[in-house]
């Protein structure tokens, strides 16, 4: 007989670790040891404790709020792992603002979307990342910005666009400082941050990422302090993560994995971050080796490049025990490796998607290679995980196929004024469905065993065909563009895109191609290969068969062409 006491997984009542802000859940963090290091970057010797970090945090939030944000306002943060991405989240926290996060290599195409879809109040930056000149974009989108004065910014393309802010020391006209907003912050009253305080609570959104979907259109999807804060603690739980860890994070802040499995999972448990700003696997190697670090986080062809770096043995390991492998499956041999020579015998796989905060399943620390191989693990103690026949809806038993979905306290609130994809996304009953296939054995361990959805992994990056699909069709001289995924050994798939042309265009080459994508979307999602046809395999109700596309890519990728 069951307790009708019981507390029920999935249910909104469900105890949590948790019902405090980000904000007042850190301020409560740096009361019980001010003192232990926080933050870490170890290629710019910074290192902040606890307190350290707090104050420079409340500064900045007071500097927001002078420049006019106020609870609820949006602010996107463009750029890579630096440490004042780090401090725009945890200012944003706590005054309510939300916190846009944008993919440090979006481009001009992508950024005007956001922008304008997020209703976004100021926008942070770098000066350039990669081939992706920031300030040069922006002013190319926002001519205003060089004749206006700054915080007055009046855009008639982005009517909601007041604020520009550079992330540095350097003066760039139309756009506030840093060290700028620190000292108006400091001149602040005392009491701005508890007037702020006092107008939101962990139910709102305190983030908002961007990703794609079938619909072609990037989605924003709406995280609040009580999804990703408790979301945190479970993973960390997953790690056995405590104050004497150092947890090395060479994976991207404005994606899921770098800040709710790497930041918030730290935060919960009062470990130390060791920041890799952007993946490079000897520097990751030397983090570890000089920090001590007890765990590191990466996708698989992260921890491949770590393990066949040429100096790998000459780097000391030995402090490693435990850390998160994600993004996509890890072959066994290469698990072997990461658990033998690097350590990680306690390492865990996580699953789940930026709509679930984003994980709801993930292997223990005890599991065996083969768990951690070939399944996602077991869920959330507070999640209710069903496997439903996308046919007909009933819930599958163990060993049966169907659709992984999750009720709970980690579901999203939705997508940004989509209410329809929310509805889509998010049924009746409460439950986020994925659009992965998979099913569950009788020990409650998860397996992926395919997509509903046609998304593409490339390297850990998604990529949604519908996205690509419609930029190329904006191409001069493309009449129609179906993308797909193509299996590759380096980074999981590639990207391949099949091609009608127009009449006139029938020279048009794969190099065109890229040449024109390039400096208009992310690098991740050009295609790699491109073929052109003059028709595309068709179901009666014509619908194309993106299947037999696939087997033509494999093909014809074999054949050397």
């Amino acid at each position: 007989m069951t307790d009708q006491n019981q507390p029920v997984p999935g249910a909104q009542d469900y105890p949590l670790h948790s019902e405090k802000t980000i904000g007042d859940y850190f301020r409560d963090q740096v009361a019980i040891d001010p003192d232990h290091e926080f933050v870490v970057y170890p290629d710019r010797d910074l290192r902040w404790t606890y307190a350290e970090f707090d104050e420079r945090t409340d500064n900045l939030a007071k500097g927001l709020l002078a420049i006019g944000m106020k609870p609820g306002d949006h602010l996107g943060v463009w750029a890579r792992n630096i440490p004042d991405w780090l401090t725009f989240m945890y200012a944003t926290a706590k005054i309510g603002v939300v916190m846009v996060t944008v993919n440090p290599v979006y481009k001009s195409h992508e950024l005007d979307y956001v922008l304008k879809q997020s209703d976004m109040k100021a926008l942070c930056v770098i000066d350039a990342y990669r081939d992706v000149d920031y300030i040069k974009i922006i002013r190319d989108l926002v001519p205003e910005s060089l004749e206006q004065q700054r915080g007055y910014l009046e855009s008639e393309k982005f009517p909601c666009l007041k604020n520009l802010i550079y992330m540095g020391p350097e003066k760039h006209r139309g756009f506030y400082s840093v060290p700028e907003l620190m000292l108006l912050g400091q001149h602040q009253p005392e009491d701005s941050l508890e007037r702020a305080r006092e107008q939101f609570d962990n139910n709102d959104v305190v983030m908002m990422q961007y990703t794609s979907g079938t619909t072609g259109f990037p989605k924003g999807v709406m995280l609040t302090h009580r999804n990703i804060l408790n979301n945190g603690f479970y993973i960390g739980e997953g790690q056995r993560l405590g104050a004497p860890d150092r947890v090395t994070l060479p994976v991207p802040f404005f994606h899921c994995f770098g800040c709710v499995l790497g930041v918030m999972a730290c935060l919960t448990h009062r470990s130390t971050m060791i920041i890799v700003e952007d993946f490079n696997a000897e520097l990751v190697l030397q983090a570890i080796h000089k920090e001590r670090a007890t765990a590191v986080y990466g996708v698989p062809t992260m921890f491949i490049a770590e393990l066949n770096h040429p100096d790998f043995d000459k780097f000391d390991l030995s402090s490693l025990r435990t850390g998160i492998m994600a993004g996509s499956p890890c072959p066994p041999e290469t698990m072997r490796e990461v658990m033998d020579r690097m350590n990680m015998r306690e390492v865990t796989i996580c699953y789940g998607l930026t709509e679930t905060s984003p994980v709801f399943t993930q292997t223990s620390a005890d599991d065996d290679i083969e768990h951690k191989c070939e399944t996602v693990g077991r869920k959330h103690p507070p999640v209710d995980v069903r496997v439903i026949d996308p046919s007909d809806g009933h819930i599958c038993g163990p060993g049966e196929p169907g659709e992984l979905c999750c009720k709970g306290y980690n579901v999203m609130k939705g997508y940004y004024k989509m209410p329809e994809a929310t509805a889509e996304a998010i049924d009746a009953d409460g439950y986020l469905h994925s659009g992965d296939l998979g099913m569950v054995d009788e020990d409650g361990y998860y397996r992926v065993t395919g997509r509903i959805k046609d998304m593409i992994i490339r390297g850990g990056e998604n990529v949604y065909p519908l996205e690509i699909e419609n930029f190329l069709l904006g191409m001069p001289g493309v009449l129609d563009a179906q993308v797909i995924g193509i299996p590759d050994a380096k980074y999981g798939e590639i990207v391949g895109a099949f091609i009608r042309t127009r009449p006139g265009y029938e020279d048009m080459t794969e190099e065109d191609v890229r040449e024109w994508s390039i400096p208009r979307i992310a690098r991740y999602k050009v295609p790699k290969r491109v073929f052109f046809v003059d028709d595309f395999p068709m179901t009666p109700s014509m619908k194309v068969q993106k299947f037999k596309l696939r087997e033509m890519a494999e093909e014809l990728v074999a054949a050397g062409r």
